[in-house]
């Protein structure tokens, strides 16, 4: 499940109202996700969530479930 953090983390970046985001979505069926916005949303997600990414952690993560996955193992650690 996403949680609703990462949620409004990613939607504050964009600058969207609502998205409804699944485990299976992937950044180019976001609005506004591109690759700049890919760095900004990643370096938003450390700061507001407490945690801190390797670049090949992050090019692992195929989707937002995989990203939620990755955001709960560093959280949990």
């Amino acid at each position: 499940m996403i949680s609703d953090k990462l949620k409004n983390v990613i939607l504050t970046e964009l600058g969207l109202k609502d998205f409804d985001f699944k485990e299976d979505t992937i950044a180019s069926q976001v609005p506004g996700w591109d690759s700049l916005n890919h760095i900004n949303i990643i370096l938003a997600i450390e700061k507001n969530m407490g945690v801190k990414f390797k670049g090949l952690e992050i090019l692992k993560a195929k989707n937002i479930g995989d990203l939620q996955k990755l955001i709960d193992s560093k959280i949990a650690s």
